[in-house]
């Protein structure tokens, strides 16, 4: 097996996609998610913590002696609800979403940064986003954090994987003593917005009343419109990103990239 891949959420939309599309041979792909589906599944609730060491302990597992040419993680679970006001939605589902949109794909990340620290292969994590991380949405307020918390923090941990980079060439070209040649490379860490995708998640958003969700109506109109990508569009677009190899630390949109 030359191709290791974990996708968060590939028991539909998006995450399925994917993980039906990698364009590597000799792939083996998991999905983390707690119904599984397409692919080889290991079952977790992300928004439990206590999950979070059980798939720690399986990126150990798996990665124990892994001689490969590629390893990947692409966290693409998330949630949009709890919608409404922040004062108002209820209170267990909201804590449950911030710890599934903010805290698990910090911790997640750090995971697989730790798990795969001591490999010569490509390593690369790469974190979905949304243009909800910069724009302000009412009703919103944990998917929004969420996704700002994602962005902050794939450029804070991209800066810190781009100075491994710099100490493995500064190592080749003798500029740090006692670095080995060929010393330790960072991952690659990237966040991409794929766009509005029609998903489940988007079906949900329009069944919202306006009083919860003041723009409604926008998505509502994109579905009208024809304005939403597929799923398998997305992926495609994701592929293409992860294959093109941007430098650590970026963040992109794909409705900003070159088709």
């Amino acid at each position: 097996m030359r191709n290791l891949i974990w996708i968060s959420g590939a028991s539909s939309g998006i995450g399925a996609a994917l993980a039906v599309s990698t364009p590597y041979a000799d792939a083996r792909v998991i999905d983390l998610s707690r119904r599984g589906g397409v692919v080889e599944h290991f079952a977790a609730d992300l928004a439990d913590p206590a999950d979070w060491v059980r798939v720690e302990e399986h990126f150990a597992a798996e990665l124990a002696g892994f001689d490969g040419e590629r390893v990947i993680f692409v966290h693409n679970a998330g949630t949009v609800v709890p919608i409404g006001p922040a004062a108002k939605v209820d209170a267990e589902a909201y804590a449950k979403a911030v710890l599934l949109n903010s805290a698990a794909p910090q911790v997640l990340g750090r995971a697989f940064l730790r798990a795969t620290a001591g490999l010569e292969c490509e390593r690369q994590l790469v974190l979905l986003s949304s243009g909800a991380a910069t724009k302000a949405y009412p009703g919103w307020s944990a998917y929004n954090a969420g996704k700002a918390a994602v962005e902050h923090w794939v450029r804070s941990v991209g800066l810190e994987e781009a100075a491994l980079d710099q100490e493995s060439a500064d190592a080749v070209t003798g500029a740090a003593p006692g670095v080995a040649a060929g010393g330790v490379r960072g991952c690659r860490v990237i966040a991409v917005a794929p766009g509005v995708v029609d998903t489940a998640m988007q079906a949900e958003i329009r069944a919202v009343d306006e009083q919860d969700f003041p723009a409604v109506e926008r998505f509502r109109e994109l579905k009208r419109s024809g304005g939403l990508i597929t799923p398998e569009q997305a992926a495609a677009g994701l592929w293409a990103v992860i294959e093109a190899k941007y430098p650590t630390g970026s963040i992109l949109d794909l409705r900003d990239l070159p088709s």
